[in-house]
């Protein structure tokens, strides 16, 4: 993989911003023909500095729903009590993400869930598989969301 140069990082940022700008729109934008914009924004993909598109559907769409951050320790560390970690929140669609950190804790999982008792059923059900491995599981919920995710800077 190459390094981006600067019309490379005004198409990342465009597309992160509106991934759903016509390549005539995007072009004039950055000041390229569509048609080499086109091809910049297809290595772009291929060399997977664009991964996808989708659209951002906001929480009235499900209703009410909790927002609920954990700390999920585990027994062990062991590569197989991880890798059956991940893979059961993999599985589990209440799981919007999912990340392993260094620190106190293992994870660091976002749930989204109808309610407290549907987030209580999930986290209890985690600590009682023990091929889960789940140790201890710290709960925060999310009162506000004051920035969600809208990309990395580019």
């Amino acid at each position: 993989m190459r390094e981006l140069d600067e019309i490379d990082q005004q198409i990342l940022r465009a597309l992160q911003h509106d991934g759903r700008l016509t390549s005539q729109a995007l072009a004039r934008q950055v000041g390229l023909s569509a048609r080499a914009c086109l091809d910049r924004v297809r290595r772009l993909e291929r060399e997977r500095y664009i991964e996808g598109y989708r659209a951002i559907v906001g929480r009235r769409a499900y209703g009410e729903l909790i927002v609920v951050h954990t700390e999920v320790v585990l027994v062990d560390q062991r590569h197989a009590t991880l890798q059956q970690f991940e893979r059961r929140a993999l599985q589990c669609p209440e799981v919007i993400a999912c990340h392993l950190v260094s620190g106190p804790y293992d994870y660091l999982v976002r749930f989204a869930c109808r309610d407290m008792t549907h987030y209580q059923g999930i986290s209890d059900a985690w600590i009682n598989d023990q091929a889960m491995g789940v140790a201890r599981i710290v709960s925060h919920a999310e009162l506000k969301a004051v920035k969600e995710f809208a990309g990395y800077p580019v």
